[in-house]
């Protein structure tokens, strides 16, 4: 089982990033897709998710507005297109699967820094 991201990095703030999580080794359709985020000496927190087959979205009030989440289940990837950046969200981006039973899934984490 593999969660891969992609697509971190510098940007300045009002900027956009586009991160990408290649999924391998499980049934990609089957599973709600996330993304989570870690600030240091904060605590973990959801970005996004969106469930399998109907789509459903949820955003978390920081991001809500800015954020949008995405999926290909053709190419197992799930996508986060982030925008109007600001400082604060400044944080270490993880992918998440989870199968709504027992089975949870992490990527190992992507930089997402932003300047002021």
């Amino acid at each position: 089982v593999k969660l891969e991201e992609s697509g971190g990095g510098l940007v300045h703030a009002g900027g956009s990033l586009r991160l990408s999580c290649i999924a391998s080794g499980f049934a990609f359709e089957g599973y709600a897709m996330s993304w989570y985020r870690q600030a240091p000496g904060k605590t973990r927190e959801l970005v996004a998710g969106i469930r399998r087959a109907d789509g459903g979205i949820e955003y978390g009030d920081a991001v809500k507005g800015r954020f949008t989440i995405d999926r290909d289940d053709a190419q197992n990837t799930v996508y986060l297109e982030m925008t109007l950046l600001k400082p604060d969200d400044t944080a270490v981006y993880y992918c998440h699967a989870w199968n709504y039973g027992p089975l949870i899934y992490w990527g190992q984490g992507i930089q997402v820094t932003v300047s002021s």
